[in-house]
């Protein structure tokens, strides 16, 4: 029988070491191939505004799989037990949960990923997840490697925010800074000096709970900064801006 690996993101933040992260959007394997040799501690699949699906997902989870430095983080399009499922079930270990605004919405998402008596993920023996019966003992230890983050992005999630943090099996809280930057009025502006404030505000609050906190950001030196001031994940790139930065630079020094 194959024992059950580790979960080698989630034993980070545990520990607050910090991990540094890519974001990527193209819903493809090459991609998630090349990326999985950059040397980052985790690569968000995104499912939410991306036009991935659960299958599409399954070759990313392979592509990256392949090297055990780094950890796929799938981001699905909403807190939904039925994808949690699909995702959980072809080898997803975590997962980013958008627009979590309440405490109860939290525990729902860390139910969705437990079987019972701890949960209401729903049993199926050969899947992926656990080599197609190969794990011994996968349905009992399953929980312990899966990692849940809540995305926090809504006037009402900074308010319940504490609250949020302290579920337990949530293993850390993601400051989605965009949206947040439009619930608090300066949409596209999210680097707004109030945005900016609100969220390191919230940073404390997530780590006063002993929690886990991230962020994503385009901005090489913002990542820096946000790191300095100590989130525990920062993403620090997206597949789809780096190109369009990268190849209209290549395009305008040639064609002007």
């Amino acid at each position: 029988m194959i024992e059950i690996g580790s979960n080698l993101f989630k034993r980070a933040l545990v520990e607050k070491r910090p991990q540094i992260g890519f974001w990527s959007t193209f819903g493809s394997s090459i991609v998630a191939d090349f990326l999985a040799d950059c040397g980052f501690d985790w690569i968000l699949l995104d499912c939410e505004h991306s036009p991935t699906n659960v299958r599409e997902i399954l070759p990313q989870l392979m592509a990256i799989d392949r090297n055990s430095i780094t950890t796929p983080v799938v981001r699905p399009p909403w807190n939904d037990l039925v994808i949690f499922k699909k995702l959980l079930d072809i080898g997803a270990r975590s997962l980013l949960i958008p627009m979590v605004s309440t405490p109860e919405e939290a525990s729902s998402a860390v139910s969705a990923t437990r079987y019972p008596t701890k949960g209401v993920r729903g049993w199926a023996g050969g899947i992926r997840a656990n080599r197609y019966g190969r794990i011994s003992g996968y349905h009992t230890k399953a929980s312990e490697d899966i990692c849940v983050l809540v995305q926090v992005e809504t006037r009402q999630g900074l308010g319940n925010i504490e609250r949020i943090a302290a579920i337990d099996g949530v293993d850390g809280v993601f400051i989605g800074h965009a949206d947040l930057g439009a619930a608090l009025g300066h949409l596209p502006n999210r680097n707004h000096p109030e945005v900016i404030e609100t969220i390191k505000h919230a940073r404390a609050q997530i780590e006063s709970i002993g929690k886990a906190s991230g962020i994503l950001t385009a901005d090489a030196d913002q990542a820096q900064m946000w790191l300095d001031e100590g989130f525990t994940f920062v993403a620090c790139g997206i597949d789809s801006n780096l190109l369009a930065r990268e190849s209209d630079a290549l395009a305008k020094r040639f064609k002007g």
